[in-house]
Parts: structure tokens; sequence; C-alpha cells
């Protein structure tokens, strides 16, 4: 499960709504979803999803971090969510986890905001949500996935991190999605940027090329890296 779903990941304060902006701003071009989660619909249990807002006149400030729309999950939803941003992208002796910064604010952001891509994405997570919870019940294992021990739900997890293992393709879309949103946030926050060693446009007097690991693991010689 670490190799799939977990990262490495200083600690700074949570997300605030100016930096989920900014996120649900940059986030986009990097959360793809696969063409199964067409089909999400028809494979996971909808029933539980709420209506979203009914859209707005005006679009969010992004300099002031003014939101023209209210979040709209519940508190059993979050605190699913806050577990799985746990799960995900773990603390470290380098930096808190995903939980730690309120990743799973900025996913009430996301799925809150009133257009069709993130109205869309809220109805995934909501049934994938749903579905976990369905999982610790048909296998006899608790009423509701956070009632697991983190062993069982990693396990279910596992079920569904990737396509080639996946037994449920809807559940795996779903948390697709997830890792993407929760990977979007975390690595947009000075604590992510800093796990990364992003420092920006800043002039240095050398350059060092990337370990040669890195290299031979991407197929590259140093003479083209360099």
């Amino acid at each position: 499960m670490a190799d799939i779903i977990a990262s490495d990941k200083t600690p700074s304060g949570g997300m605030d709504r100016r930096m989920a902006l900014r996120v649900l701003a940059a986030i986009t071009a990097a959360t793809q979803v696969p063409a199964t989660l067409a089909n999400a619909e028809s494979t996971l249990d909808l029933a539980r999803q709420v209506s979203g807002p009914t859209g707005t006149l005006t679009d969010p400030d992004l300099r002031a971090g003014l939101v023209p729309w209210s979040r709209t999950l519940g508190s059993a939803e979050l605190a699913l969510l806050k577990r799985l941003c746990a799960i995900i992208l773990p603390a470290d002796e380098r930096s808190p986890s995903a939980a730690d910064l309120a990743c799973h604010d900025f996913i009430d952001e996301w799925v809150s905001a009133p257009y069709p891509r993130q109205q869309r994405d809220r109805k995934i997570i909501l049934a994938g949500l749903n579905w976990l919870d369905q999982q610790a019940t048909e296998q006899n294992l608790g009423e509701t996935f956070l009632q697991l021990a983190t062993a069982q739900q990693t396990a279910i997890l596992d079920s569904i991190c990737t396509p080639a293992t996946a037994t449920n393709r809807g559940a795996e879309g779903f948390f697709s999605l997830l890792r993407s949103l929760v990977c979007g946030a975390f690595f947009t926050t000075q604590a992510g940027m800093d796990d990364l060693q992003y420092i920006g446009n800043k002039p240095q007097a050398s350059w060092s090329l990337p370990p040669k690991e890195v290299l031979d693991h991407l197929g590259l010689t140093e003479e083209f890296a360099g």
C-alpha cells in the first residue's frame, strides 16, 4: 500500500480558504479523471448523494480569498476524508500528513463549487465514501470504514488503488480522483513545496544534475540531462 498511495511529504498551518482557492485554480489540469469514472454512478451506490449548490453569479476572488459558495460536506464525510488524507500522505520525519494540513477541507471546497467539473467530482467522491462504509459492513469488519483497524482500512484501499488490481472499476476511479485531489492540495502548500525542495525562481551559484539513480530510472544520460 505504501508504495502505491503513500508519499514522503515541515509543517505550516492548515489550508485556509485563500490557499484552497489557489489550489482550486491550479489543480484542474492535474486531476484528469480516467474513463472509468464515466461509469462510476452505475457501479457505486449513490443513495447518499446530497444536492450541491445551484450556482453563483460570481467567481471566487483569488486575491482576497473570498468564496461565494458555502462548503457542503457533513461532519461524517469530512472525518472520513481526513482519515483517507492521513493514509494517502502520512506524516513522516520531514513533513506533516495531508490530514495535518487540512487537505480534506480543500476537498470540501472543491466539491462544493457550483461548476460542472466539481459537481461531477462531488458525486464520485460521495459515492466512493459510501462504498467504503459498505465494504466495512459487507466484509463484517465494522459498521463504518472509520471503525476499522488501519490494516483493514488499507486492505480495502489496496483493492482499488490501481486499475490492474481493482475489483471495482468505479471505486478505483473514485480513489484515483481522491488521490489526485489530496496530492494536488498537499504539494501546493508551503510544507508540500518544502518536501519537494522546491525553491522557485531563485538565482543559484551552481546547478547539479539529479542523482544518477533518478536519471537511470527515467532512462536519461547525464549528457542529455545537462
